[in-house]
């Protein structure tokens, strides 16, 4: 039987942003349709002659193949305008990026996450959106508030997400019917969390763990910090003192007593984060720690059923986060292009449709609500559905994680395989940490 497709989107009047297109391009092209684009805007300066933008991300195949049909519909739409695509694996990624950042050939259109978003915009690497936001070249009027505060950096947008995630509990839903357990649960407390694995540890009878160890999961430990009324950064610093990271360390070093988690060897197998090595894909605890978006991914290396919960806490901690961004170089030579194929790929029906929920929820709301009836990937619905769950509980959106943050990360993962292999307290590796990551941030 045919998937499912949603209705054809009705023509939207959009004379504005065609007289924009044909003045970049120098010549009338079709309109994009779709969601995208209201009013009037100005003309730009002309370009003669077909334009090819170059665009490189990271990600795996399935990413590349979407990716490329979204971009084909543009051309599509703007016969004069073509793309040089390059993608690859997240690893080494952003040696590769930084390479052509020295040589100063960054591609025009880029991909980043938020770990890397500040550094490149106060290295000036990436364009200031902010003059195609305020007209609505760029619009982003139908993302959440919160989610374009989270792609600007001293109160510039830099960044758009090219998705939204949320930080979530993959757990193989198989194993819990088999042993008869309940499923975990968004809004789950952390220490009905830890004693809901140590359960699945006593079911499992230690074949299997309850859960992976998060503590050096900075994911899992800044929404921890915001359940209790902090936060991972203020601004430039490290919004954290010993005391909190002492608590948190704490709170797993119990759990890993009680047999809530495996060993301190196969933690660190999975700390990386990489997909094949989660431990709930492994088999070797019943729950995992990942981004929602990577559920679909996580589902195709298991013949398990694998279900999804938010992260525990109060849903509150979270926030509208963006999975990755779209970012154009600041060097380039089409800015306006670059921020309507932007403007395409985050905010048009078709393209949406194309795309799917392979980076996570389309950034903008009219679009989710669009493509709703395409998604028929049962894991890529079970993500959205998580997303639609928490869509009205989230708290408000900090800004990107500062400049220092990916060595903040590595910080925090070394202090708990520390504690976890019983080289360091819990004390002197929290203590240890605040004072290597305000370095770091201050460097």
């Amino acid at each position: 039987m045919p998937a499912a497709r949603p209705a054809p989107l009705r023509p939207v009047a959009d004379p504005g942003r065609r007289r924009v297109l044909a003045a970049l391009l120098g010549t009338p092209v079709l309109a994009a349709g779709g969601l995208t684009g209201c009013g009037e805007d100005p003309v730009a300066p002309v370009e003669t002659g077909p334009v090819e933008l170059s665009v490189f991300w990271y990600g795996g195949a399935r990413r590349a193949e979407l990716t490329e049909r979204a971009l084909r519909l543009y051309t599509d739409r703007n016969p004069r305008v073509g793309f040089r695509v390059t993608w690859q694996g997240a690893a080494g990624y952003y040696d590769r990026l930084a390479t052509q950042a020295t040589g100063g050939n960054v591609p025009d259109l880029i991909q980043l996450d938020d770990g890397m978003l500040t550094e490149y915009a106060r290295r000036e690497i990436i364009l200031d959106l902010d003059d195609h936001v305020a007209d609505h070249r760029l619009d982003l009027r139908t993302l959440p508030p919160g989610l374009v505060r989270y792609g600007q950096v001293d109160g510039r947008t830099v960044g758009v997400a090219a998705a939204q995630t949320a930080a979530a509990v993959v757990y193989d839903r198989t194993l819990l019917r088999r042993l008869r357990l309940p499923e975990p649960s968004t809004g789950m407390s952390w220490a009905e969390y830890v004693a809901w694995a140590r359960r699945v540890t006593r079911a499992g009878e230690g074949r299997v763990a309850g859960t992976m160890d998060p503590s050096g999961d900075y994911r899992a430990f800044w929404i921890w910090l915001r359940g209790q009324g902090g936060e991972l950064y203020r601004g430039r610093q490290l919004g954290v003192d010993a005391d909190a990271l002492v608590e948190w360390f704490e709170l797993w070093r119990r759990a890993r007593a009680g047999r809530a988690t495996p060993s301190a060897a196969l933690v660190e197998q999975a700390d990386g984060g990489e997909p094949a090595r989660q431990l709930v894909v492994t088999g070797a605890t019943a729950a995992s720690f990942a981004w929602s978006h990577q559920l679909p991914e996580l589902q195709r290396l298991t013949g398990t059923e694998l279900g999804l919960a938010a992260v525990p806490g109060p849903p509150q901690a979270q926030w509208h986060r963006a999975s990755m961004y779209w970012a154009a170089f600041r060097g380039t030579r089409h800015p306006g292009l670059v921020a309507d194929v932007i403007n395409f790929l985050t905010g048009n029906g078709e393209a949406g449709v194309l795309l799917g929920h392979e980076r996570g929820l389309n950034p903008s709301l009219a679009v989710r609500s669009y493509v709703q009836g395409s998604i028929t990937d049962p894991a890529q619905q079970r993500a959205a559905a998580l997303g639609v769950a928490l869509a009205d509980r989230l708290g408000p959106a900090p800004g990107p994680p500062p400049q220092g943050h990916p060595r903040v990360r590595t910080l925090l993962m070394e202090a708990a395989e520390s504690v976890r292999g019983g080289r360091t307290g819990t004390r002197a590796a929290a203590t240890r940490f605040v004072a290597r990551a305000n370095a770091a941030l201050a460097g």
